[in-house]
């Protein structure tokens, strides 16, 4: 073998290196990011799977009180019984979007009724699912950030190139509906 033909099958070699090198740390990158994604979503239903849980418990606290807002109390049902685990996520997200919504307008109906309002499991069902729709809210905002580093991974080159190859596509953000963007006020405090 001649020094010149040596020295290209080197070359060669290395090249094959390097590129290999870059398609293996690539390709592991972007399946860290994807678990992380995974892990991020899954800690947000563990939350929504918790208020699903309590919901019906503030319903049924509320119910013989409320007799006559029973449109409130079937909407929060509903939006409830609308949740299912095995959904793809932009689905989740609309529901919960949709319980969020009628668990807000629930406590609103709940703020016209003192009698209501002062009962202590009613004050701490309405906490904790308060607490719990602020676990949801922090965990939402970590799973968009796994969500924008992963996107925005696959769309830089190199990995671009191979996310055509392994068919890595953006997934969905968890975006909030406008009503959603505003915290209502409400105060659950017994008078």
């Amino acid at each position: 073998m001649s020094p010149s033909t040596g020295a290209a099958l080197f070359a060669i070699v290395l090249v094959v290196v390097i590129v290999g090198f870059v398609v293996v740390t690539t390709y592991n990158a972007v399946v860290a990011l994807r678990n992380r994604i995974r892990k991020a979503w899954a800690n947000v239903d563990v939350a929504l799977k918790q208020r699903h849980d309590q919901l019906p418990n503030l319903v049924e606290a509320v119910r013989g009180v409320m007799a006559f807002e029973q449109d409130v109390l079937e909407e929060v049902t509903r939006a409830r019984a609308a949740y299912a685990a095995e959904d793809p996520i932009p689905r989740q997200a609309a529901v919960s979007d949709q319980t969020s919504a009628a668990v807000r307008s629930l406590f609103a109906v709940v703020e016209r009724y003192p009698e209501v309002r002062s009962g202590a499991n009613v004050a701490a069902l309405q906490a904790e699912i308060a607490r719990l729709e602020d676990v949801i809210a922090d965990r939402r905002e970590l799973y968009n950030d796994q969500v924008f580093r992963y996107n925005t991974r696959i769309a830089q080159v190199p990995t671009n190139v191979l996310a055509g190859i392994f068919g890595w596509t953006p997934e969905p953000f968890f975006a909030a509906d406008g009503a959603e963007r505003e915290r209502p006020a409400v105060d659950i405090r017994t008078a």
